[in-house]
C-alpha cells in the first residue's frame, strides 16, 4: 500500500522503510527543494522498460524511472516499499511535495491474457463490499508494519469498461486512521496482449474532476509497442490470465487463489494497490518515537 503527506519538506529515511527511528536519524535530513533537484524529470518520447509501451510526453507532463520512482514514493511521500514500477509520470506544472502534488504510477502484470467477456454481467457494488469486509485485515497488516490502517469509503467513480479500446476505469475513495481528509486512488488499466497496464494516479479525493480529465490525456499518450496491444493476442500460443475483469478491479493475485475475502490480506495483493493518505507529520513523529520507547 502506498500513501503520501503532502507539504512535507524534510525526509526522514529510517521510518521510510518500516524501521524503527533514533536520535541519530534525525541527522539524516534533506530539504524539499534539494531532493526535487536530485531527481531526473525526462521528457518527450519515453519507451518504458522492457520496451512494453512508449509514452509520447505533451509539455504538460514528465516521467521519472523507476529508480527515481521508488524514491518520490518511499522518501518523498513515506510509502512503505513496494514492488519494482515501470516509473512515474507526474504534472509538470505541480510540484509532486506539495498539497496538490500527483503523479501516476505505472506497472505491468504479464499474468496472460484477459478474457473480457464477463464485462457486462459484474455486480459492481456487491465487488465493493467485498472488498470493503475485506480491508480490515489489509489495514491491520499496514499497522504493523508501523503505518496508518486505511478505511475504503467507495467508489469516487464506478468502473466503467471501454470494448473498443480495452480499458477499465475506476476510482476508490479512502481514509487513513489519522487523516482529516479523504484520499483519491484513480485507476485505468490497458489490456494488452499478454498482460495489463496498470496506471494509477495519487491524488486527493478534492482533485478528481481535474484527475478524471488528466487521465485522460495520460491514456491518450501511452500506448503499447507494436506486437503487445490487445489485438495481437494468439490463441494458439499466448497464455489466458486465470482471471478477467471483475478481479482487475477487486486484485488479480487475490483472484487466481479464489479468495476474494482475502485479498488485502495476501501482502503480494496489497502492495499492488496505490493508495493516497492524508496524516500529519507531527503525530507520525509522536508514534515513531512512541514505539521506540
Amino acid at each position: 500500500m502506498l500513501y503520501r503527506l503532502p507539504g512535507i519538506v524534510i525526509f526522514i529515511f529510517p521510518l521510510l522503510f518500516g524501521a524503527q527511528v533514533s536520535a541519530q536519524s534525525i541527522d539524516s535530513q534533506i530539504t524539499a527543494e534539494q531532493f526535487l533537484a536530485s531527481l531526473k524529470f525526462q521528457e518527450g518520447k519515453i519507451e518504458l522498460p522492457g520496451s512494453i509501451a512508449t509514452l509520447n510526453l505533451p509539455n504538460s507532463f514528465r516521467y521519472l524511472a523507476p529508480n527515481d520512482t521508488e524514491r518520490v514514493l518511499t522518501q518523498g511521500w513515506g510509502n512503505p516499499p513496494g514492488p519494482a514500477t515501470l516509473g512515474m509520470i507526474l504534472p509538470t506544472a505541480v510540484n509532486p511535495l506539495g498539497a496538490n502534488g500527483w503523479g501516476v504510477i505505472i506497472t505491468y502484470e504479464e499474468d496472460g491474457h484477459v478474457n473480457d467477456n464477463d464485462a457486462d454481467s459484474i455486480d459492481y457494488d456487491n465487488l465493493l463490499k467485498e472488498m470493503q469486509e475485506a480491508m480490515p485485515q489489509e489495514s491491520e497488516e499496514r499497522k504493523k508494519q508501523g503505518y496508518d490502517g486505511l478505511t475504503l469509503i467507495g467508489w469516487a467513480e464506478k468502473p466503467t469498461y471501454d470494448r473498443v479500446s480495452h480499458k477499465l476505469y475506476w476510482a476508490k475513495e479512502l481514509a487513513s486512521d489519522r487523516g482529516d481528509q479523504h484520499s483519491l486512488n484513480y485507476n485505468i488499466r490497458v489490456l494488452g496482449r499478454k498482460g495489463v497496464l496498470v496506471l494509477n494516479a495519487v491524488a486527493g479525493i478534492n482533485q478528481i474532476d481535474a484527475i478524471k480529465t488528466e487521465m485522460q490525456n495520460v491514456v491518450a499518450f501511452t500506448n503499447f509497442n507494436p506486437g503487445n496491444a490487445y489485438g495481437d493476442f494468439n490463441e494458439s500460443t499466448d497464455q489466458v490470465a486465470a482471471y478477467g475483469i471483475a478481479a482487475l478491479v477487486a486484485g488479480g493475485a487475490a483472484a487466481k487463489l479464489g479468495v476474494f475475502a482475502k485479498l488485502f490480506a495476501l501482502a503480494i495483493a496489497f502492495k499492488k494497490f496505490v493508495i493516497l493518505g492524508v496524516v500529519g507529520i507531527g503525530a507520525v513523529l509522536k508514534n515513531w518515537f512512541g514505539r521506540k520507547k
